[in-house]
């Protein structure tokens, strides 16, 4: 007898970042004093001003009906002033589909795009999502891998290797997670100019684009190359902006047909986004930037304690991350000798060990087709961040 599990839906993997986050929590739920370095969200609470819109819708009785599947107007409103306030990107309305957060956006776009037998480029190191919508369209993930030779940023050279004649899109992510890295303006115009020529799509994660540091500046590729907007999907949500990663709104922003197309698609999975965190997320894109910078102010205090605590210890080294809010450390001198007395030929094994012997949680790299490197949040409290950085210290010394 067969497996009672459709093939498809067997072959996707579970999410590595979420299974670390869910260990960590049962662990600390059972008394254990757990840092988990693994979740990839903000800390902080909601801004008052959101939680209090959403508390008003919750008590109007039009919030309480069924709305169009695609997003309320007045969302789509709201998303077109903010793309072309943060952007610079003019779009309309018909761009855009609302989502239940940008896992949903990801999934929408592959599902509407990509047939059987495609090729998706995709840059690696990735987040852990990325492939598995890839796949369940039929289509192909091609990794590309970087490290920090590169700063783990891809070049148009290794693009233009990977490109064949069944290449149909490229996935672009600026900032990075897992490795916080930014492309610098030259680098994603030039990958822009090249997807143009070759008549590539690029659907492009924009996530995390008020969230970099130092001289790192965010760049819209549709904005840098205005060519390549009738090939280019963007996706983007309210979750890391605005620490609302449990409200679930996300958006995709495409050309009409694509957008019409996928809308059509969401019609029939899940209908319209809960429509008081609708009503939340207009909030959040019509209140101004203030939180924002007060998030990024925190952030950037800690990838500067977390990139001088890492690399203090020794045989460990790390890129300062440059945004999103994570390092990206390599562990694999580490790997090359006994931890605590014990053999870790892996991150995999490594994590597993800093876990059960150290009581903190990181994400090892395997989850995102780099093994010898690891992904730590710098998404928490200061207390805990330096606690936990000094028990991984104190347990690779032994």
């Amino acid at each position: 007898m067969g497996s009672r599990v459709s093939d498809r839906i067997a072959a996707i993997a579970p999410s590595a970042t979420l299974a670390v986050d869910a260990k960590a929590k049962a662990l600390k739920a059972a008394g254990e004093p757990v840092i988990g370095f693994g979740a990839g969200e903000p800390d902080f609470a909601t801004p008052d001003h959101i939680v209090a819109a959403a508390a008003a819708a919750c008590a109007d009785v039009k919030n309480h009906r069924y709305t169009p599947a695609g997003g309320l107007p007045e969302l789509k409103e709201a998303i077109v002033d903010k793309t072309a306030r943060d952007s610079g990107y003019a779009i309309d309305a018909g761009q855009v589909l609302v989502t239940n957060g940008g896992k949903h956006a990801v999934a929408n776009a592959c599902a509407t795009l990509l047939d059987p037998g495609d090729e998706v480029l995709l840059p690696a190191p990735y987040w852990t999502t990325y492939p598995e919508p890839i796949r369940r369209a039929g289509a192909v993930p091609v990794e590309l891998p970087t490290d920090e030779g590169t700063g783990f940023r891809v070049t148009v050279d290794q693009l233009e290797k990977a490109r064949t004649p069944k290449t149909k899109a490229l996935v672009f992510v600026s900032p990075s997670n897992p490795t916080g890295a930014v492309y610098p303006r030259d680098e994603v115009e030039e990958i822009g100019r090249w997807a143009v020529e070759h008549g590539i799509w690029v659907i492009t994660d924009e996530i995390y684009e008020h969230l970099t540091y130092g001289d790192s500046e965010f760049h819209s590729m549709p904005t840098l190359v205005p060519e390549l907007a009738d090939r280019c999907i963007v996706l983007n949500g309210v979750a890391k902006t605005y620490a609302m990663t449990g409200w679930r709104v996300g958006w995709m922003i495409a050309p009409p047909d694509i957008t019409k197309a996928a809308t059509n698609l969401q019609s029939h999975e899940t209908s319209n986004v809960a429509n008081v965190c609708q009503r939340a997320a207009i909030a959040a894109l019509t209140g101004g930037l203030d939180d924002v910078a007060r998030f990024r102010e925190s952030f950037d205090r800690r990838r500067q304690n977390m990139y001088e605590a890492l690399n203090a210890i020794d045989g460990v080294t790390c890129l300062d991350p440059q945004g999103a809010f994570y390092a990206f450390p390599s562990f694999k001198a580490v790997l090359q000798r006994k931890v605590a007395g014990h053999e870790v030929r892996t991150t995999l094994e490594l994590a597993d060990l800093i876990l059960e012997e150290a009581k903190v949680a990181i994400v090892p790299g395997e989850a995102f087709a780099a093994p010898g490197y690891a992904r730590l949040s710098f998404a928490l409290g200061d207390d805990d961040l330096g606690e936990g950085i000094q028990r991984i210290a104190d347990l690779l010394a032994r």
